[in-house]
């Protein structure tokens, strides 16, 4: 009995030391995936091999930047056919799909293949951001290793999820949140013996992130001042009206989606249709090319008028929606940081103006906005307030964060049975978890 207690804690410690490895290593690899999407960026846009960040909006091309999504969504769809299909999606849904029905087996080749077509996406002009990538590729990490070392189906999924949080921690230095994320939708548990050695590689990455990546917050705004009763008010009322949003974003999302099923041609095409949308929507508004990090921190800050807001609120959501539903490789969560933040600064601006004397502040509204559209959208909710006081770095959020995204959260669940994580993996015949509670002893049991 003493020698199976002493060999179980070395397991304990084994997983442990894998999980603090594999932080490790999500930090090379967050950083090659940047450097891979800035030099795609580079190459189809500005012809040079460069891995300078810049923006596919800066280009100048003219009509013959519409080309380049189609490009790139042929190259992709090409990699889908004849390397893997699974780098198709969101990334997130297609993990949680390997944890609830593969035993946590990812195939090996999605460590190289969904870094590498995501980076093709998005430095062709994919409206898509970098996390939805890192963290199936961190996830298909994780697995890698689970899968070559002598441990059970329970600890690769512990693994899984210590590289999928790993790499969310090493891209946007929010540690919390890229551990809230796994536990609520990797995990569908807590527990210390799964989720400590997910803190142990999330706190790896984030640190050594600020050797190797940078230090400062990933999104810059003004200081937020304390939240009154009539304030708080509004931003719970917002929250309904972003639960109703989050609804319209997924069910638009799987509606294209549906759409692109019914295309009689094969589904290697259909990223390269989509990339025509892309580029016809770039050439109208050309910042809803490409990750759009600087929309966020745009509209977080108040630096952009309404106007502008609007136009990156329809046509961001648009290419968005299309390209994503098309079936290219991408991600979710920085446009839905996007589509949230525009449409809280444009509340916010507007009742500013109709209503001075409450004292709404746009530049909150445009915070608890991006969180609230994530959190009723993907339904984690601790994650999404988490997130938005990480990366702005603004404590006095907390309650409208808190408030706003609750609502949000309620709408969601009430109105919609899935969530846009989860809509995909349900149509095909799994059980999702969403709820954890404890087990009844065997004499409560009916």
């Amino acid at each position: 009995m003493a020698e199976h207690e002493l060999s179980r804690k070395r397991q304990v410690l084994f997983i442990y030391s894998i999980s603090c490895l594999i932080g490790i290593a999500m930090v090379f690899v967050a950083k090659a995936l940047l450097l891979m999407i800035q030099l795609c960026t580079n190459l189809f846009y500005f012809q040079e091999f460069s891995f300078h960040e810049r923006s596919p909006a800066e280009h100048s091309l003219g009509w013959i930047s519409v080309i380049i999504p189609v490009i790139g969504g042929l190259i992709v769809g090409a990699m889908a056919r004849w390397g893997s299909k699974a780098i198709r999606g969101h990334g997130i849904p297609e993990a949680m799909e390997n944890i609830l029905e593969r035993d946590s087996r990812i195939p090996r080749r999605i460590t190289l293949l969904k870094p590498l077509s995501s980076a093709v996406a998005i430095g062709s002009g994919g409206p898509f951001g970098a996390e939805g990538p890192i963290i199936a590729t961190g996830g298909a990490l994780g697995s890698w290793i689970g899968q070559i070392l002598p441990v059970t189906a329970y600890e690769r999924k512990i693994l899984l999820a210590s590289g999928a949080a790993a790499g969310m921690a090493a891209i946007f230095g929010t540690p919390l949140s890229a551990v809230m994320i796994a536990i609520e939708l990797l995990l569908f548990e807590f527990r210390a013996k799964s989720f400590v050695p997910v803190v142990l590689a999330t706190v790896i990455a984030a640190t050594l992130r600020g050797v190797f990546i940078g230090t400062e917050s990933f999104f810059q705004m003004p200081a937020l001042g304390e939240t009154s009763p009539t304030q708080l008010l509004v931003f719970l009322a917002f929250g309904v009206v972003m639960g109703l949003l989050c609804i319209f974003v997924t069910k638009s999302i799987y509606w294209i989606e549906d759409a692109f099923e019914k295309i009689p041609i094969h589904w290697m095409w259909w990223p390269a249709l989509g990339g025509i949308a892309v580029g016809l929507i770039g050439l109208v508004e050309p910042r809803s090319l490409g990750v759009g990090y600087g929309n966020i921190s745009m509209s977080l800050s108040g630096s952009l008028t309404v106007g502008a807001a609007v136009s990156i609120l329809v046509w961001k959501f648009l290419s968005w929606a299309i390209a994503l539903g098309s079936g290219t490789s991408g991600g979710t969560l920085a446009p839905l940081l996007t589509l949230g933040s525009a449409f809280g600064f444009i509340v916010g601006s507007g009742l500013t103006l109709a209503f001075p004397e409450w004292g709404i502040d746009p530049h909150a509204m445009a915070l608890v906005g991006m969180a609230a559209l994530f959190a009723g959208s993907s339904r984690a909710l601790l994650t999404s307030v988490i997130f938005a006081l990480e990366g702005t770095k603004q404590p006095l959020g907390l309650v409208p964060l808190l408030g706003c995204c609750s609502i949000a959260y309620v709408v969601s669940t009430l109105l919609m049975k899935n969530s846009i994580m989860t809509e995909k993996i349900v149509r095909r015949g799994l059980q999702v978890p969403h709820e954890y509670y404890p087990i009844p002893r065997k004499s409560e049991k009916s």
